[in-house]
């Protein structure tokens, strides 16, 4: 008889390997997607809707995953979809169309919803001083974009395109069986038969759930919309090679997801609020100079004229991108602390709200990216926007939690 540390440890390890794998799956267009916008001939808004695709399936499909969770357990929940979105990451090798590429896109996305169910899986089984934590290392699963950037461009110069769906197939495959026989199930971890779903979905309009969802579109829907986004931005603003540019870009996806554990150990120690604050404030100041773009200008001297190009370079570039990628992977976690904190019993179906909310965030990001750089010609009006969005987010935040602290005054 194995003991309950063991079963939650065995589970946590199994969930973080399986949603890691899920989120590479999930995000394999910011790869892939390059050699299939030059097949195709698409634009910078038919690319940024081809990458968004899988992120609107899965963003949908979080909230009933969510509540399933709690009704039904974990464990069954996720094999079910692992299996379900097998055959449609095979099957994106044999699509010739557009319209083909996003209709797999939207049946290959549903693996995004994965961390609906997860993270109250993996958080029921430890306790509240803990669950901050936990969640964190469950949430480095994020970690699988930085996967597929590496993985990815190698397999595409070695084998062409097709071969990334097989292999990415036959990963799956394993990995669902390996979760399968190495995860558990607790009874009282489901809520109570008679509990009906209307009930759970009336969480929906709590204050508590709007405000946590907005957060979570800023750290989460940033993170994604930037992953599918830079290494495009790399190859066109600094004319790397799909495989340089994928590895230059793997220095935001990795801390952001790696370090999301350490999100989770900062938000046990100080609290969520104090931890979110300061993630927005640091994405803030980051935006704010990534927002700049590329500029050339001559001024009038008593000398003649004098040239001048302002801009940042590559180097510059990344390491900002690698500091708000920190900066987003310890608000993620935080932004969950707050919903084990407030929502213990009902963490499936909160998950699923605020992580639909994420979800959209990546999907939208995306597109209204492709619109912008289509419209003013900026590509550096992507982050204008994050600017924008981090501002509001900033402004919330504040008169939000405001009358709060003046209580405790």
């Amino acid at each position: 008889m194995k003991s309950k540390r063991y079963k939650a440890n065995s589970i946590l390890i199994s969930n973080t390997l399986a949603f890691t794998v899920c989120f590479m799956i999930w995000m394999v267009f910011a790869v892939l997607g390059i050699p299939i916008k030059e097949k195709l001939n698409l634009n910078q808004t038919e690319f940024g809707i081809l990458a968004a695709m899988p992120v609107l399936s899965g963003s949908l499909i979080r909230v009933p995953l969510g509540i399933w969770t709690d009704r039904y357990g974990g464990r069954i929940v996720f094999f079910i979809l692992m299996l379900i979105c097998i055959p449609a990451v095979y099957l994106l090798q044999f699509a010739h169309s557009y319209w083909q590429f996003l209709i797999l896109g939207l049946w290959m996305g549903l693996i995004g919803g994965s961390f609906s169910i997860g993270t109250p899986y993996v958080a029921k089984w430890f306790d509240r001083e803990h669950q901050g934590l936990v969640m964190g290392i469950f949430g480095a699963g994020n970690a699988g974009t930085a996967v597929n950037k590496f993985i990815a461009p190698a397999v595409i110069v070695a084998f062409g395109w097709t071969m990334v769906p097989t292999l990415y197939a036959v990963i799956l495959t394993i990995i669902a069986i390996v979760f399968w026989f190495t995860t558990y199930t607790e009874p009282s971890h489901q809520v109570e038969a008679s509990v009906k779903f209307s009930e759970q979905l009336r969480l929906m309009k709590d204050p508590a759930v709007l405000r946590y969802s907005q957060y979570y579109s800023i750290v989460f829907g940033g993170y994604v919309g930037l992953s599918l986004w830079m290494v495009s931005y790399y190859v066109q603003e600094y004319h790397f090679d799909l495989k340089h540019a994928a590895l230059l870009a793997a220095c935001f996806s990795l801390p952001g997801g790696v370090l999301r554990a350490l999100g989770g150990w900062l938000s046990d120690k100080y609290g969520a609020y104090k931890v979110t604050w300061a993630v927005m404030w640091v994405c803030w100041v980051v935006f704010f100079i990534l927002s700049y773009p590329q500029t050339k200008m001559t001024i009038s001297t008593v000398n003649g004229p004098l040239d001048l190009n302002i801009g940042i370079n590559a180097t510059i570039f990344t390491v900002l991108l690698f500091t708000v990628g920190i900066a987003m992977a310890i608000g993620k976690a935080s932004v969950f602390k707050f919903i084990a904190n407030d929502f213990p019993k009902d963490m499936g179906t909160v998950s699923g709200v605020v992580g639909l909310a994420g979800g959209l965030g990546g999907f939208l990001l995306p597109i209204l990216f492709g619109l912008l750089v289509d419209f003013t010609g900026i590509r550096s009006s992507s982050f204008m926007l994050m600017y924008g969005c981090v501002s509001v987010s900033l402004i919330w935040m504040h008169f939000s939690f405001k009358p709060l602290q003046e209580q405790k005054i």
